[in-house]
């Protein structure tokens, strides 16, 4: 049996905010963005749009990209759904009650399916492909899992520290995960290869949000002067993310005697294009292997992957048969990355 990528999709708010606009707001500008994080904008949602709502277009792509691929119909695929998955920080409700992924089952109609959330921050994606391939192993009537990342990066910002509010963007992508009788292994193998996983639980005052949980709750009459929202240490989330891309990339080569050279696509997340390039430095690798769109996107924490991938997809980059690698860091501090077969 393998686990296949059957279908990708992808969803922006409509709201595009350059780097020119924000400097409008915030003491920066296009220049000094760019030259330290390779962002020129980011998609902010507008104040009516749920988190459920903008994962469900995304998801609602990729039915629509299978049903084409198969020749059947939207409700049909829908119907099919065994599992949905949302990855996501910036759920519909403070605390997951109720499950964003519970919301976007909903709106989908998909009343067949199971459905819960995970919070690894910007692994998601990672995370949620090993997690979709385990239960698709485990349990015989299970076809398909529908993976969702999502974020709306931009309520949890503190649009006055523009060391963090340059970096971030609102957007959701989605796969559609399916057991196919093709190998996973030998000749012809198909699917996700192998995974790794990981995480540094001692980093994780690195990328905080500090208030509102039950560590820090706000109290009855308390004077909040700014809701919840991401603090950082850059430097050490920068050593933290170089070192682990680096080591997953190299694992994930050597676990199964591939070379660089052996990959049509290294998709990383898309967080800071100082990160990706220090890897790439130490790694040797070819520059064109790198698939990077933060210019465009900004990071959207778990869904900046998916989105790439979608893209790549959608553009023809990506060709039957080829070797992607996915690899990412984030809160927690987590890291993972993963190998698929197209």
């Amino acid at each position: 049996m393998a686990y296949e990528i059957a279908a990708t999709g992808r969803a922006l708010p409509a709201r595009r905010v350059t780097n020119e606009e924000l400097s409008q707001t915030v003491d920066t500008n296009d220049e000094w963005i760019r030259s330290h994080t390779g962002i020129g904008s980011r998609y902010l949602a507008e104040p009516e749009l749920a988190n459920s709502e903008l994962a469900a277009r995304a998801a609602r792509q990729a039915i629509a990209q299978l049903a084409e691929k198969t020749g059947a119909s939207e409700e049909d695929v829908t119907a099919g759904l065994d599992m949905i998955i949302v990855a996501s920080v910036t759920g519909d409700y403070l605390g997951g009650v109720p499950p964003t992924s519970c919301l976007v089952q909903n709106l989908l109609g998909a009343r067949q399916a199971a459905a819960f959330d995970i919070q690894v921050c910007c692994t998601g994606f990672i995370y949620g492909l090993e997690i979709a391939a385990g239960l698709l192993a485990v349990n015989p009537g299970y076809k398909k899992v529908l993976l969702i990342c999502s974020e709306l990066l931009s309520r949890i910002t503190d649009w006055t520290d523009r060391s963090t509010c340059v970096l971030f963007g609102d957007g959701a992508a989605a796969a559609i995960i399916e057991k196919t009788t093709a190998p996973s292994s030998g000749e012809g193998k198909r699917g996700l290869l192998r995974c790794i996983l990981g995480a540094d639980g001692s980093g994780g005052g690195n990328l905080i949000v500090r208030r509102g949980g039950s560590r820090f709750p706000y109290k009855p009459g308390e004077i909040v002067d700014k809701p919840p929202h991401i603090e950082m240490d850059g430097r050490a989330v920068y050593n933290f993310a170089v070192k682990s891309i680096t080591e997953t990339i190299k694992a994930l080569l050597e676990q199964e005697n591939l070379s660089v050279h052996d990959l049509a696509l290294i998709i990383p997340h898309q967080a800071n294009a100082r990160i990706v390039q220090a890897a790439q430095k130490r790694l040797a690798l070819p520059e064109n292997i790198l698939y990077l769109n933060m210019s465009e996107y900004a990071n959207t924490s778990a869904a900046s992957i998916p989105i790439a991938l979608d893209e790549a997809n959608r553009a023809g980059k990506i060709k039957r048969g080829d070797i992607v690698m996915f690899v990412g860091f984030g809160g927690g501090l987590t890291y993972g990355g993963a190998l698929v077969v197209w």
